[in-house]
């Protein structure tokens, strides 16, 4: 049975790389790939595993706008998100065993062992840290083996390190050692460049110390799998940019037009969601924006394209021209111009913010928010996260000059033709040969 270990490196762009004089690793050679769009984590993994775009398995961004519930949900981890084949079936109807690391919506994969962060969050406040795993003792068996539990503080938040990479570089590296418990397929995901790319940009001296980590973290996994007969493929699911334009407020523009309704309570400002006629689900450098009743979208349109910082706007047939129309995506798919990305506030004061606006809070925001990256300089309460979203260097989620993803592989996996969903492919056809 043949044995591969997966590694998705979160910013691993070719660029990147090459600036860094990274190319060659330990007899490796990264090679260029055209990523998905959009480019963000849970699209591009979603992607990877079903080898195909948007269109087919519908994890259109990191969040979900359900239309009959007028909910934003965000980093919802079950598999049943994620439609299409998986590019393993054919290998796991054959006896092979699958495995799954820290990949976004894992939960209830076709899969044999996982092992995903899953916290329970207290009713009166404060977390209790735990990871979702199968087989069930599976997480305190790796913890054991790493020396120490896996710390979410560290994986999202201020305190977001590379830290956490150590501990997911050193459980897969144990996991593969476990003669009774390894996958034959094992796919992993290493966060470990996106926070300081996040905080100081990709050129940053910050950002260059922690590649180097990275290739600490990487070398330590393909020691482990070369011991055990695994081949590695380690590739990037995006690109990371500078971001020396700052943020674009689309669902500022959409509330001073009227299509987007807040509710005042206790002075601060709430999305209506039932009364809205069109918001924006912001995430990084795209959003999705939902216009419930067809005489909207030209007006919302028009919104739009008067933004300064707004690059293109994407109907329905330009969607389909991306790979992207599917009915999860919105009515409209807009992007930033090159060096600025697009948040999600709808305020323009700091006294109108939304209880969660100034924490870690990334299921209840209506977008996402790298600004939970940060501490507040001076707010209040003590110890909450930054409101300024100037502060932010790096984003990602298009395509362009320079956003190339980098991959490297152990084994010859043919020639594909230059896109991650090709290079997807070949992986399948090289699981189901004999």
């Amino acid at each position: 049975m043949k044995k591969l270990l997966i590694i998705d490196v979160a910013a691993l762009g070719y660029e990147l790389l090459r600036a860094g004089g990274r190319l060659e690793f330990d007899g490796l050679r990264f090679a260029p790939a055209e990523g998905v769009f959009p480019a963000l984590t849970c699209t591009v993994q979603a992607s990877f595993r079903t080898a195909g775009p948007p269109a087919g398995h519908g994890m259109v961004a990191n969040g979900r706008f359900f239309r009959k519930l007028a909910r934003v949900m965000f980093w919802e981890q079950s598999a049943g998100l994620v439609g299409g084949r998986r590019l393993w079936h054919g290998f796991r109807s054959r006896g092979g065993r699958v495995g799954m690391l820290f990949w976004q919506q894992s939960l209830g994969e076709d899969a044999d062992v996982l092992l995903s962060p899953a916290p329970i969050h207290k009713h009166h406040g404060g977390m209790i840290q735990d990871c979702y795993s199968a087989p069930a003792g599976l997480y305190q068996s790796l913890c054991e083996a790493v020396g120490g539990r896996f710390n979410l503080m560290r994986y999202w938040g201020p305190l977001a390190s590379a830290k956490v990479g150590d501990w997911i570089a050193a459980a897969t590296a144990a996991l593969l050692l476990d003669g009774k418990t390894a996958p034959e397929l094992c796919l992993t995901y290493l966060p470990t460049l996106d926070y300081d790319l996040q905080r100081f940009g990709p050129a940053h001296k910050r950002s260059t110390a922690t590649l180097a980590r990275l290739f600490d973290q990487l070398r330590l996994m393909l020691a482990a799998a070369k011991r055990n007969g695994y081949q590695v493929l380690i590739f990037g699911d995006y690109a990371m940019s500078a971001c020396a334009g700052g943020p674009v407020f689309p669902n500022r523009a959409l509330c001073e037009s009227g299509l987007l309704r807040t509710r005042s309570i206790s002075g601060m400002s709430y999305l209506d969601l039932h009364a809205s006629r069109a918001f924006a689900l912001a995430d990084h450098e795209i959003a999705h924006v939902f216009v419930r009743n067809a005489q909207d979208i030209a007006p919302a349109r028009q919104v739009l394209a008067n933004l300064p910082g707004v690059a293109e706007i994407l109907d329905k047939d330009s969607q389909k021209a991306a790979g992207l129309d599917h009915p999860n995506s919105g009515e409209l798919v807009i992007t930033a111009d090159g060096g600025r990305w697009l948040a999600y506030p709808w305020w323009s004061k700091n006294s109108q913010a939304p209880d969660y606006a100034r924490h870690v809070d990334i299921h209840n925001k209506p977008g996402y928010d790298p600004c939970e990256l940060f501490f507040e300089r001076f707010g209040w309460p003590p110890m909450c996260v930054s409101s300024d979203a100037s502060r932010v260097r790096g984003s990602h989620g298009t395509a362009g000059p320079g956003r190339q993803v980098a991959w490297a592989a152990t084994f010859d996996l043919g020639q594909p033709t230059g896109s991650l969903i090709e290079l997807a492919e070949a992986v399948r056809t090289w699981l189901d040969a004999p």
